[in-house]
């Protein structure tokens, strides 16, 4: 491995003194916890309840999620809203939409874009809401909410239509049910589930996307997704600190929270942020082999160890958290490149068969990989070789890489083919 001392480019400048200011939060970790954690207590998933909380007269849902805040300005209390509409869309909304033929074609009755059924139809994501005026009959409880989503993710595997379209669909319509959440405050176990299974459908949303990069039009879809995740992400966390209140542990908390740290190895700016984070992690599940994972690949990142990054990758990453880690992928065979390149002879060509384990990639890959870096490689008689320019900086196209590059792996393909129940 290239000596990282050396500091030949920027990807490297600005992985170092990650830890300089979060290193603290993990060795004095252990005095803001109880290691002693209780086992989680099992309840019934139909066990939803609704916390009381101050209202303001207005308010804007567009954060989705969000959930009330205690110390809104002092507006008048208003009761707790607790939903009861039986639909997967209210009437109203319903009869509406027929009217506007504003119905997406998973809604259309008989393919009929003015005509919909109760068993069609499915609520709406509405950016501005005023609580004031919100009725108790638009709003859907947490048993039509499960029941929503559960046929909304089942559209993903059954569905005869492009990724595209089933994406679109079931992105705003779960944005509807974290809003009808959040406008409940609801918290329970069944609630937690519901938001878990939510942001798997991101996550595995996101490996989609990424492999469609090539398409011009992904790009925003995909930072929206990434948007929405992050959100689902922080109000599941929030969840899961109030379940711990009531001194209990979810059994998926160490899962999902490594998940939540794996979407910061892009963030040169989340460090003091994630640093406070890990402070309010329970020791058990700072411990847990998710965790572990997850900070021990962070910290490979930011310090430029590409080789343990792609092989600790390989060899330890699940399904989930391997969807989200695999944009970086490239990005770390970037780095390695780049070092090789700055730090080799020129006279003497790296061999791609050999950059091609290391990377885990088909050595065609690794030569178009090169090229898309702005890097020579050479031709002799033992096979081509990756040509030492002392580049100090890989130029990128604005476009980022147009090609996705598999991790050659027999391991990961087999984790592609089980995928997860949502």
């Amino acid at each position: 491995m290239a000596d990282a001392g050396r500091k030949p480019h920027k990807p490297m400048d600005r992985r170092n003194n990650f830890y300089s200011s979060s290193s603290s939060s993990y060795s004095n970790s252990t005095k803001y916890r109880n290691s002693n954690y209780p086992k989680p207590s099992v309840s019934s998933r139909d066990s939803s309840w609704i916390t009381p909380t101050k209202k303001s007269t207005t308010r804007n849902w567009d954060s989705d999620d969000g959930r009330r805040n205690d110390n809104d300005d002092g507006h008048q209390d208003y009761p707790t809203l607790v939903g009861t509409c039986p639909f997967m869309c209210p009437a109203e909304e319903r009869a509406r939409r027929e009217r506007l033929r504003d119905l997406a074609v998973f809604e259309r009755l008989h393919g009929n874009p003015a005509k919909t059924s109760p068993n069609l139809a499915v609520k709406k994501f509405c950016r501005t809401i005023s609580i004031k005026d919100v009725q108790a009959s638009d709003v859907r409880p947490v048993p039509v909410l499960e029941d929503t989503l559960n046929y909304l993710l089942n559209l993903l595997h059954s569905s005869d239509q492009s990724f595209a379209v089933v994406h679109d669909f079931i992105f705003d319509r779960t944005r509807s049910i974290r809003q009808d959440l959040s406008m409940q405050n609801a918290v329970s176990d069944q609630v937690i589930h519901m938001y878990e299974r939510m942001v798997k459908f991101h996550i595995i949303s996101h490996r989609h996307l990424y492999r469609s990069f090539g398409n011009p039009n992904v790009a925003s879809v995909c930072h929206l997704n990434m948007e929405q995740l992050m959100k689902a992400l922080t109000t599941l966390s929030n969840l899961y600190e109030a379940n711990r209140a009531s001194h209990s542990m979810c059994q998926n908390e160490a899962e999902f929270s490594s998940f939540y740290l794996l979407l910061h190895l892009g963030s040169d700016k989340q460090v003091e942020p994630l640093s406070l984070w890990f402070r309010s992690i329970p020791s058990p599940i700072m411990k847990s082999k998710e965790m572990c994972f997850a900070r021990r690949l962070l910290r490979y990142y930011r310090l430029g160890n590409y080789k343990r990054f792609i092989s600790t990758s390989e060899r330890e990453a699940s399904f989930l958290q391997y969807c989200i880690i695999e944009p970086y992928v490239n990005e770390v065979r970037m780095l390695a490149l780049s070092c090789l390149s700055y730090g080799g002879y020129k006279l003497q060509p790296y061999p791609l068969l050999h950059l091609s384990k290391l990377l885990m990639m088909k050595e065609s890959d690794v030569e178009s990989l090169c090229a898309d870096c702005a890097l020579e490689t050479s031709s002799d008689g033992t096979g081509k070789g990756l040509v030492a320019t002392k580049q100090s900086v890989i130029k990128k196209s604005s476009g980022g890489f147009q090609k996705y590059y598999p991790m050659e792996s027999e391991r990961i393909e087999r984790l592609c083919t089980e995928l997860p129940e949502l």
